[in-house]
């Protein structure tokens, strides 16, 4: 059964990329001589994946802490990262941001092509070239007040637990002098696990959106000491989550 579920959804899924892509196509080319930023094609795909969430019933999601996010106000956004689902999910929250993204996503057609016309950030991250031009894209967003979203971790989970932070996403936030938004989500790596395509159903899905954490109780910090305290408390608020349910 779950194999007849997943090909559903994994048709659906495409058509939906497809058949909405002339119609993003269309309204990026519109507003590209004033949209620089690439705004208005994110507002577009967020709602869409938010949509697309509601199209699929083979979850339920509860979202929890949304509007600890301050309107008007940049952040580093980071989340934990348990399967390739957390991105359609996460975009459920509405922020303005851009998303970071492998290098290797830019290449598949449909996908790769949304993230060129929502002017989102790729990365190499095998090359440190390739890093210090993120770095540097990123650090020039979030001074014109557009957050960055990013999985510290670079990859997803195999076990569903939070793992090893990488130092980009803090060294971000300490130069820019902007505050981290930590954000929760669990439940997606039991649907679709990494290099998993079989989907399994009736699964709950959590976002928690925890507290800023503002630039100047960590301006003293190095990169390496905020990964750790960052994926300290993530993993502490992970298991309190997953008590209450």
């Amino acid at each position: 059964m779950d194999i007849i579920k997943s090909i559903l959804v994994w048709i659906i899924g495409l058509c939906y990329m497809v058949v909405f892509f002339p119609f993003n196509f269309l309204i990026w080319l519109l507003v590209y001589p004033f949209d620089r930023d690439k705004l208005v094609i994110h507002w577009l795909l967020i709602h869409q994946s938010l949509l697309l969430t509601w199209l699929i019933p083979i979850w339920n999601i509860d979202i929890e802490g949304k509007g600890k996010a301050v309107k008007g106000t940049t952040y580093v956004i980071i989340s934990n990262h348990q399967s390739i689902l957390d991105i359609l999910l996460l975009d459920s929250l509405l922020y303005r941001f851009k998303w970071i993204s492998k290098i290797e996503n830019i290449k598949m057609p449909v996908l790769g092509w949304y993230i060129r016309m929502a002017g989102y950030i790729t990365v190499n991250r095998g090359n440190d070239e390739s890093k210090a031009d993120m770095l540097d894209k990123s650090y020039r967003y979030l001074k014109k007040g557009t957050s960055i979203m990013i999985f510290p971790e670079g990859t997803r989970s195999l076990d569903k637990e939070i793992g090893f932070y990488k130092r980009g996403a803090f060294q971000l936030a300490l130069e820019a002098r902007v505050s981290i938004l930590p954000v929760l989500i669990d439940g997606t790596g039991d649907i679709l696990p990494k290099h998993g395509m079989i989907f399994s159903s009736r699964h709950h899905i959590k976002i928690r959106v925890l507290d800023p954490v503002h630039y100047e109780s960590f301006l003293q910090d190095t990169p390496e000491e905020l990964a750790l305290k960052f994926s300290s408390m993530m993993t502490r608020e992970l298991k309190e989550l997953r008590s209450n349910y």
